[in-house]
């Protein structure tokens, strides 16, 4: 909610509390946002991809022009950096590259299009945290924008849209006729100060935002739109990368809407490199799977995660933390705060029994660490079970926090018990009530600090 001008600070976080009955602003009245993190930074030169022989007509393949301007701006390494400005039409294009101190500027009316000739798809070797391809052995097709090494990227503009045309990737995957894993749509690897705002993402071939190893990474106002049954196409996946914001965006997919990842056993152990300082908020969405995701793949550890003012319909699974026996790594300090969910499977799910392994070599003693997970401020209409929280038999989930969680049945009831077992912390406010596992008084026990 806007706050009227003049009004008083204090006056607006009351009337947004008594009309939401919570509020995304501060103390002051003020909107919260990482806004900012990475700047818009105006460029010192502007090129067309028409000045490199780009044609906007749907027919002509223009992966030559994406690339030759690239490359110019990044031969020239003009003061201020370049924006490459793609103007209203349809792009057919190859994948190609982005590069540091660049703005890719989608007008008004602009589709950068994905061509369909999967024979001719560069590939490029599997994420060393992965240790093979996400869906098969060996590597893995090149995003469509992909960026490794990179700092100072914008993707951004006047909602142009970026379309994967991902059915043909989705047939061969139900066919089982996919030599190697998916390109994802979008991905940055070990890049720095990345914005990706103002576009929409239409029908990835696999994930579709990917930061990867990164630092200071910002995704707001973007749309991004896939068939409830495509395969994979999960929305963005932040994964073992620092200090992301993900704010203020529609995601309607057919896999998890967020989900952090931090690399997949025994290679993410050995990678060792974590997801940490998350924030996900004001994030609208709906999914056959889930709506906030950590894991499953979280072998390098995920910590200071905020959620916060998410709302989540006709979704599989509305809060899912899932890890496995091999994962190693662990999840800690994680804070998920104003959710509203209607229509959902499972209202909340914390398991140590999910996920894939990538090979026979993982090893089944490396037992993943659950805990100080706070869950608050949590409402649910239609949802068919409220949750469940299953840790691992010798590594329990501990300091799980519940707060105020009420998920309720279609009917108003919501009577459908919780399942719980190898968990330690506490409820309170929770209806149905949760499970005897988890402490009925937030004072006492190891949840106080966290509320």
């Amino acid at each position: 909610m806007a706050k009227p001008p003049h009004m008083p600070a204090f006056m607006a976080v009351l009337l947004c509390f008594l009309m939401l009955g919570s509020c995304p602003l501060d103390v002051m009245g003020e909107w919260r946002t990482c806004q900012g993190t990475v700047g818009m930074k105006g460029r010192g030169e502007a090129i067309s991809l028409e000045d490199f022989g780009g044609v906007g007509d749907g027919r002509t393949v223009n992966t030559a022009a994406f690339r030759e301007a690239v490359y110019r701006i990044q031969r020239l390494r003009r003061r201020g950096g370049t924006l490459l400005y793609v103007p209203a039409g349809v792009w057919l294009t190859g994948p190609f590259n982005v590069t540091s101190h660049m703005t890719l500027y989608l007008a008004r009316g602009a589709v950068i299009r994905a061509v369909q000739d999967t024979w001719n798809w560069p590939l490029i070797a599997p994420l060393p945290s992965y240790g093979r391809g996400r869906e098969l052995p060996g590597g893995r097709y090149m995003s469509l924008i992909h960026g490794n090494g990179v700092h100072d990227v914008i993707i951004t503009g006047e909602n142009g849209t970026i379309d994967g045309q991902g059915f043909v990737w989705w047939n061969m995957w139900r066919q089982r006729t996919l030599p190697f894993t998916r390109p994802n749509l979008i991905e940055i690897m070990h890049s720095r100060d990345v914005l990706i705002t103002n576009v929409m993402l239409l029908n990835s071939p696999f994930w579709n935002i990917h930061p990867v190893y990164c630092s200071k990474v910002e995704v707001r106002h973007v749309t991004i739109v896939a068939p409830h049954d495509s395969p994979n196409t999960d929305g963005i996946d932040p994964d073992s990368s620092a200090n992301v914001c993900i704010e203020d965006c529609y995601i309607s997919t057919g896999d998890d809407l967020v989900a952090i990842k931090s690399g997949w056993d025994e290679y993410g152990i050995t990678y060792a490199r974590s997801s940490s300082d998350i924030t996900i908020r004001r994030v609208t969405g709906s999914s056959p799977f889930s709506g906030i995701a950590i894991g499953s793949e979280m072998s390098g550890g995920v910590r200071n995660v905020l959620v916060e003012h998410v709302n989540l319909y006709n979704t599989g699974i509305g809060i899912h933390i899932k890890t496995n026996a091999g994962r190693g790594g662990s999840i800690t300090n994680v804070t998920v705060s104003d959710v509203y969910m209607e229509n959902v499977r499972k209202g909340v799910r914390i398991a140590g029994d999910a996920g894939d392994h990538p090979d026979k070599y993982y090893n089944p003693k490396a037992l993943p660490v659950v805990d100080g997970v706070t869950i608050k401020n949590v409402w649910g209409y239609n949802v068919g079970q409220p949750g469940s929280i299953q840790g691992i038999k010798g590594a329990p989930f501990t300091r799980v926090c519940l707060s105020n969680v009420r998920l309720r049945g279609g009917g108003g009831g919501g009577s459908t018990p919780w399942k719980c077992t190898d968990v330690s912390g506490a409820a309170q406010g929770v209806m149905p009530w949760p499970c005897a596992q988890l402490s009925s008084s937030y004072g006492m026990g190891s949840c106080s600090s966290h509320m």
